[in-house]
């Protein structure tokens, strides 16, 4: 049995981690701000916010295998604290894990490198190019885990699209709650860009995988079944039985308007979300697959009706009062409560 140490455990995806670990019979921690209700026994749990030096490298006396998760996500609109946190945190972590000498260091970044490509399908050539200070943190922290390696640190990568399943919140309660009530969908644009995501049992599958066989490098992480968003979204309002109608908005006018929106602090999306949702945006999966040994079970639709069904099960009695994660609680819908209720 390996002791494997989680950071950000508490979250939507780390929580998926330790759950997937503890049923291997491997020994699991959690390091978070935050302990989780939901924490099953037997993870041992480490109170620490990631940028303290000490208390990570205490977490991490005796650990084989680093996940680190602990990120601010685009919701947060975080500003300087995506450097503090996402930046000078995996510095912290990936220092660390190269102090104790463990044996594979994973890392979680995301899809917001790329920003808006160029081209798709996003291979393992495509240059990274974010373009908003979430993304420009997650490929600076990336720097950080590659210089640890340079020095020595065995590292994996892993940037997956946009995740979804069981528990996923944030900003699908959003779109989740408006089809259970039947209310109108707005998308920027015709909706027709195809657009991928990742089931969370599929990325954590290829994180296991790669803990398994020790493999290292940076790799792209999305589902292999995936359409458009538009017709994604209509798989979903079909299952749902609703009414709710895909309506879309003129680009331009939309993005400047959620800019406006969003500088006066009354927009709940990020603009990570509405200045790349509206573009195609996927993976080629070969290298991951072929490397990692690794197949994606969930497409898109079967992933977004997994997390719609538990949202209408679940996730609507939540009011986010235990402040678990922004990914696994609901978010204040600003000034699309308005727009709700003229739908």
């Amino acid at each position: 049995m390996a002791m494997h140490l989680v950071t950000g455990g508490s979250g939507f995806l780390g929580s998926h981690i330790v759950r997937r670990l503890l049923a291997l019979g491997e020994g699991v921690r959690v390091l978070d701000v935050i302990d989780s209700p939901e924490r099953p026994r037997g993870a041992e749990f480490f109170a620490c916010d990631i940028r303290d030096r000490r208390g990570v490298r205490d977490a991490m006396a005796g650990v084989e295998f680093v996940y680190h998760n602990v990120a601010l996500v685009p919701l947060a609109k975080a500003g300087r604290g995506f450097w503090s946190v996402n930046v000078g945190g995996t510095r912290a972590a990936a220092d660390a894990a190269l102090e104790v000498g463990v044996r594979l260091f994973v890392h979680m970044s995301s899809s917001a490198v790329f920003g808006i490509p160029v081209s798709c399908p996003i291979t393992g050539a495509t240059p990274a190019a974010p373009v908003e200070s979430y993304g420009r943190a997650k490929l600076a922290a990336e720097q950080e885990v590659r210089t640890a390696t340079q020095k020595g640190l065995p590292s994996l990568i892993l940037r997956p699209r946009t995740i979804l399943g069981p528990g996923r919140l944030g900003i699908f309660q959003i779109l989740f709650e408006w089809i259970r009530d039947g209310r109108n969908i707005y998308v920027i644009g015709s909706g027709d860009n195809p657009l991928q995501f990742v089931h969370v049992d599929d990325l954590v599958t290829a994180a296991l995988l790669g803990a398994e066989n020790g493999t290292q490098g940076v790799f792209n992480i999305g589902a292999d079944r995936f359409s458009t968003l538009r017709d994604d979204l209509g798989a979903t309002i079909r299952h749902a039985g609703s009414r709710t109608r895909i309506v879309g908005l003129p680009v331009g006018l939309t993005v400047s308007v959620l800019k406006l929106l969003d500088a006066l602090k009354i927009c709940p999306l990020a603009p990570w979300h509405y200045l790349t949702y509206h573009k195609p945006f996927y993976f080629d999966l070969s290298e991951p697959m072929k490397q990692l040994g690794w197949e994606p079970r969930y497409g898109n639709a079967e992933m977004m009706i997994q997390a719609y069904d538990w949202y209408i099960r679940y996730g609507s009695q939540s009011d986010g009062a235990d402040a678990r994660s922004i990914h696994r609680d609901p978010v204040k819908q600003g000034v699309l409560r308005l727009l709700k209720w003229l739908s």
